[in-house]
């Protein structure tokens, strides 16, 4: 394919994944945060950073939907919730993207019941430009402008998420 050009080299997305646990460690030091990773384009990054904080870790997985047969419905489903014991814990939301902000919002309101003793978000990328709700996210990899990208576990209808990363399409009709 070569239909796509590359925006963030392996290399440079490494070294930022590298600070981001560095920033995290120092931030929850003495403590033993929940560490959730949002499925499925989070997990390249999830699994990068979680190695980069020098810290005991729970981890746990959640994935969230607002798709019906490859459109979105702007109806979420939680397909996969977290099984970990939060209240009363620190949580750490490992995200691939985000720009609506929507998924977040629904998720950390699902969170909230559970009273954790903290919510914050860590997202590889963040499309401020595209955000319909106000969500703070407290740890970013990289702010990016509109357009859609694949690599480093986020893909184009389930293909290229294995590329090391991360690339811009340049003509979405040619996939």
């Amino acid at each position: 394919m070569d239909n796509y050009r590359i925006l963030l080299s392996q290399e440079t997305i490494e070294n930022r994944v590298k600070e981001l646990g560095e920033e995290i460690t120092r931030d929850y030091r003495d403590k033993k945060p929940v560490v959730i990773c949002m499925l499925k384009g989070a997990v390249y990054f999830f699994a990068d950073l979680t190695k980069n904080i020098k810290l005991p870790l729970m981890l746990d997985f959640a994935r969230l939907s607002s798709y019906r047969n490859g459109t979105t419905s702007g109806q979420m489903e939680l397909i996969y919730d977290i099984t970990a014991k939060i209240e009363g814990r620190d949580v750490i939301l490992v995200e691939d993207i985000v720009d609506s902000g929507k998924t977040l919002a629904y998720f950390i309101e699902l969170l909230k019941k559970r009273n954790p003793a903290s919510v914050k978000i860590c997202a590889f990328l963040d499309k401020k430009e595209r955000r319909e709700v106000d969500i703070k996210v407290d740890y970013v990899g990289f702010d990016i402008p509109c357009g859609f990208v694949i690599g480093y576990g986020l893909d184009y209808a389930e293909k290229y998420r294995e590329f090391p990363f991360l690339a811009e399409i340049i003509d979405p009709s040619k996939l």
